[in-house]
């Protein structure tokens, strides 16, 4: 490519559909270079992003977007879709504070019709949509782009049904098959098509399809084969769409974007003969175009800075070991001692740290794909066995299986520990995926406990501490490094619901939980440098409260600030509220958590009200609104 760049003149679909076809080739080889040069400087989802760009590219070409309306599934492979409408500009600042988000959101551009954080909804928001222009008449078309990964998600499947029976006429389904999500997939979606393969007719079409396309020119073949080792991909997975009423289509070369385009074409056409709903499934490369991501897309899913030639990244600076693997190894040394644990993630085995979990004990880990609902199902029916299962699932993803930890775990009173990772805020990846409402929404259930440890030491006491308690128990721990505080050598349960007392004080008690705790020893040092006595309270459990605990240090100080990284409104200081209004104290009280209605990406404990200032300033207008340190009244 010589001269001025196609791409630096697009800065809508328009722009693009303006361009001879000859040249959106070139088009998305620009794209590539360019998504990697961005993200090798902020970071983000960058093999997804790479094996997405030919068949974005071509949508935005053939489809009249933004009348034709485009839903990326999770939005993983979103970059070339921002880079095509208008945000270019835009990248240096992604995932920052009042930058732009790393998924698709309805706020940012008139293009991003759905935004989501989580897998599996792109085919549900997309009928509706479809169904929605029917109803005011409007034309246009919708597509869902949604990978394979996703395509594990039972809801996905409930909508390819639902839509096969309505018989949606302007509904495009584009399958992503890039044999990955974020982690390799698993499922029962290839033994159905082996299945399939056994029968004899089907026997002879593979041999004379593979006899024939031995004989075309290109890597035909070669493509046929990376989907499932074979060419059974040519005819089995057409029979499980087509039986949902889906007119098949494929598979096609997703990285040919002579081919893209003119299936592309050809499916508006099929539409405009009232076809019915098509499903067009296209054989993709994750890291497509960049050999480190090609070789390893998972270690290339979701970067920080890193050097494009070479591959490697930024050294990353010293850091305590993570929450994730404090939690990994601790959960390896519990199980070797006790054969009835077992480990269930839903398609997060790297992010959960039960990869290495995998390794060790490979008969007794279980990934159940994007199915949040099935894992917790599953492990309730491991417990009715006595098993221990433990299931690692992140506090956002956890949200989609609310009724299933209701129903199916707590209502029975089962011996089910949930690991919640990533509780609290998350940085860059923002509104979608912030663990905010874990405790809410746990410390209501029957039969539960609900902790949180104040470093990634106490960490390890509270599993061992959730996995010997008989009944449902939610454990839930930040993303990132831990305190950097020394790990006991034996790993021992705590006694259920006994809070820590840390520091005594006279004045005002500082209630904290989890990674609150140390800002609050922080506080208090500053209060003592002010004259008032602040004792701080390490609660560990929001269910059992330590009532007796806390009854004894309110009536002590006449004052408490309690601490969370939580939604403010039904999470661990309203535990206290509640408990302190049953009983009858009347006492000043400054709850502080997480108030804003919704936290966007970049947000840290400082913007939303969590910094050691605003804990010393909450205490201090308490002690001195009842005439405390500094003599006023």
């Amino acid at each position: 490519m010589s001269g001025r760049r196609l791409l630096h003149d697009i800065d809508s679909p328009a722009d693009l559909r303006r361009l001879p076809r000859e040249q959106v080739e070139q088009v998305a080889d620009e794209l590539r270079a360019e998504i990697l040069e961005r993200v090798s400087q902020t970071g983000g989802h960058l093999a997804s992003s790479l094996g997405a760009v030919e068949l974005i590219t071509a949508i935005h070409y053939v489809f009249d977007t933004p009348k034709d309306r485009l839903v990326l599934d999770v939005g993983h492979q979103g970059y070339p879709h921002k880079m095509l409408t208008g945000r270019r500009a835009d990248f240096d600042q992604i995932g920052q504070p009042g930058g732009m988000s790393k998924f698709l959101r309805r706020s940012e551009s008139e293009y991003d019709h759905f935004g989501a954080g989580h897998a599996g909804t792109s085919i549900s928001a997309a009928l509706g949509m479809a169904r929605g222009k029917r109803h005011r008449g409007e034309e246009g078309l919708v597509i869902a782009l949604i990978g394979d990964g996703a395509m594990t998600a039972g809801m996905a499947f409930e909508a390819l049904n639902h839509a096969g029976h309505l018989k949606e006429n302007n509904l495009v389904v584009v399958l992503n098959d890039n044999e990955m999500s974020i982690s390799p997939n698993v499922g029962a979606l290839s033994s159905f098509l082996s299945r399939k393969l056994s029968a004899p007719m089907v026997r002879r079409m593979k041999g004379w399809a593979k006899e024939f396309l031995s004989g075309l020119p290109g890597d035909m073949l070669h493509w046929a084969r990376k989907a499932e080792e074979s060419l059974k991909v040519f005819f089995s997975p057409g029979l499980l769409f087509e039986a949902l009423n889906f007119r098949y289509v494929g598979p096609i070369q997703g990285h040919r974007m002579d081919v893209v385009l003119e299936t592309f074409e050809n499916v508006k056409e099929m539409i405009a003969n009232g076809s019915g709903p098509v499903l067009v499934h296209a054989l993709t490369e994750k890291g497509h175009g960049y050999s480190p991501a090609e070789a390893d897309p998972l270690k290339y899913h979701g970067v920080t800075q890193f050097d494009v030639a070479s591959g490697e990244f930024a050294p990353k600076k010293a850091a305590p070991p993570s929450y994730t693997r404090v939690f990994s190894e601790a959960l390896i040394r519990l199980a070797a001692e006790d054969e009835r644990i077992v480990a269930i993630t839903a398609a997060m085995a790297p992010g959960t740290g039960l990869d290495r979990f995998q390794r060790k004990f490979p008969s007794r880990f279980y990934d159940v794909g994007i199915a949040e609902q099935h894992a917790v199902t599953f492990a309730a029916g491991l417990a009715t066995e006595g098993m221990k299962p433990v299931a690692a699932i992140y506090s956002t993803f956890l949200q989609r299986a609310y009724d299933q930890v209701v129903h199916d775990v707590c209502l029975q009173n089962l011996d089910v520990t949930f690991a919640l990772d990533r509780a609290g805020l998350v940085g860059a990846d923002g509104a979608t995926h912030q663990g905010l409402w874990d405790i809410s929404f746990f410390r209501n259930l029957p039969n539960t406990i609900v902790m949180a440890p104040k470093d990634e030491n106490e960490l390890q006491h509270m599993l061992a501490t959730a996995i010997e308690y008989p009944g449902p128990a939610a454990l839930r721990y930040p993303r990132g490094s831990g305190v950097g505080v020394p790990l006991d050598p034996d790993i021992k349960a705590l006694p259920i619901g006994e809070a820590e007392l840390l520091r005594d004080g006279d004045d005002v008690v500082i209630v904290a939980i989890g990674i609150m705790v140390h800002p609050a020893m922080e506080a208090a040092q500053e209060l003592a440098a002010q004259g008032v006595s602040a004792a701080v309270l390490n609660a560990r459990f929001a269910r059992p409260l330590d009532e007796a605990r806390i009854h004894s240090l309110v009536e002590q100080c006449g004052a408490v600030v309690t601490l969370e990284e939580h939604r403010g409104a039904g999470g661990f200081g309203s535990a206290v509220l509640e408990m302190l209004a049953r009983d009858s104290v009347v006492v000043p009280i400054r709850c502080l958590g997480v108030d804003m209605e919704m936290v966007e990406h970049g947000e840290t404990r400082e913007s939303v009200g969590l910094a050691t200032a605003d804990i010393v300033a909450a205490a201090l207008e308490l002690v001195r609104g009842r005439g405390g340190a500094d003599g006023s009244a």
